[in-house]
């Protein structure tokens, strides 16, 4: 068994660097000089940093060390940042979520991120490790966009800062107290009649029904189901989109909808199981069908109830004109 190679004895007041064991990334752990007290003896600082080798924590501290004494500034933080920038971790994230990861995702959703990633352009070079709350809550401020625009924004900031906890990239989601700062601009949209609540409870097999039907009886907006808390235990939600003047609400699970809860469930926040972009995409093609299938076919019957009252010798007469008025609802007649 190879020894382990004897590190030179760090100066007094200097810091130190712990072995923290296999199996981590960055396994050597740097902290500060101990500065406070208690009656039980010294109170362990907080870590500067993770380092993958001794050696690299050694410059770490070093470089610590001469910032406290005034000759060397380093930038954001009190040590030398070794972090990916932005960008770079943008990259790895994106590839391993839309090109390595076994479930296909839309066009849409990659437009979509790739558009909030432009918008945190700002960013993009700062290394990762070395951006704060503040950095990133400055995008949000100033960014001109819809409320819609800052959702993706929000989004984006949440799925890498996840990522990047994955990879040890950092140690701590700057993003989790993120808001939005403008109120909502999008439509004001129109509760459904009791007619459209029964067609949707007649169909509410359907995944996309199902989900329309939780959103109905809870209240949040579309993206908020992408970052929800479910507690199936105790039968609530807590959630929603944060602004400057709201906070995560809590929302009981009605009774009529915790069956769908509790089925589409499967431990992550996103209980829409997909982008709101692509939901969207699916929402929307499933209401054209209902929409057809059911008010398009009756309309098509009433259509055919009034022409049938029509004389045949005078709808012969009038065929032209018809078809020009009713054009593909015309029923077929045999003229023979």
């Amino acid at each position: 068994m190879a020894k382990r190679k004897k590190r030179m004895k760090l100066p007094n007041n200097f810091g130190s660097i712990k072995y923290l064991g296999k199996g981590r990334r960055r396994p050597y752990g740097v902290y500060p000089p101990v500065e406070e007290w208690s009656f039980s003896g010294p109170v362990s600082p907080k870590a500067l940093a993770y380092a993958e080798t001794w050696e690299e924590g050694y410059e770490i501290l070093t470089a610590y060390n001469m910032e406290r004494k005034g000759k060397l500034k380093v930038g954001y933080g009190t040590f030398i940042d070794r972090s990916p920038a932005f960008s770079e971790v943008y990259e790895r994230f994106f590839q391993e979520k839309f090109y390595n990861s076994p479930k296909k995702l839309s066009q849409s959703a990659i437009n979509s991120t790739r558009a909030a990633y432009k918008n945190c352009s700002a960013i993009h070079q700062i290394p990762f490790g070395q951006l704060r709350y503040d950095d990133l809550q400055n995008i949000l401020n100033k960014c001109p966009l819809k409320h819609s625009s800052l959702e993706l924004i929000v989004s984006l900031l949440h799925q890498m800062y996840k990522y990047a906890l994955k990879y040890e990239i950092v140690e701590k989601d700057y993003s989790a107290f993120l808001y939005i700062p403008k109120p909502e601009d999008d439509e004001s949209g129109e509760p459904f009649t009791e007619e459209e609540m029964n067609i949707l409870w007649k169909h509410q097999q359907h995944p996309v029904v199902e989900m329309l039907l939780i959103m109905c009886y809870s209240g949040f907006r579309i993206i908020s189901y992408t970052d929800i808390k479910v507690d199936l235990k105790n039968g609530y939600f807590k959630g929603g989109v944060k602004t400057d003047n709201s906070k995560e609400r809590i929302v009981p699970i009605h009774s009529a909808i915790y069956p769908m809860v509790s089925r589409r469930y499967n431990g992550s926040k996103n209980l829409l199981l997909a982008s709101t972009s692509y939901f969207r995409t699916r929402m929307y093609k499933f209401g054209s069908d209902i929409t057809n299938a059911i008010y398009g076919h009756r309309s098509l019957d009433d259509l055919r109830k009034e022409i049938e009252k029509i004389k045949a010798p005078w709808l012969v007469a009038n065929l032209l004109l018809i078809i020009s008025i009713f054009g593909t609802f015309l029923p077929t007649y045999s003229l023979l």
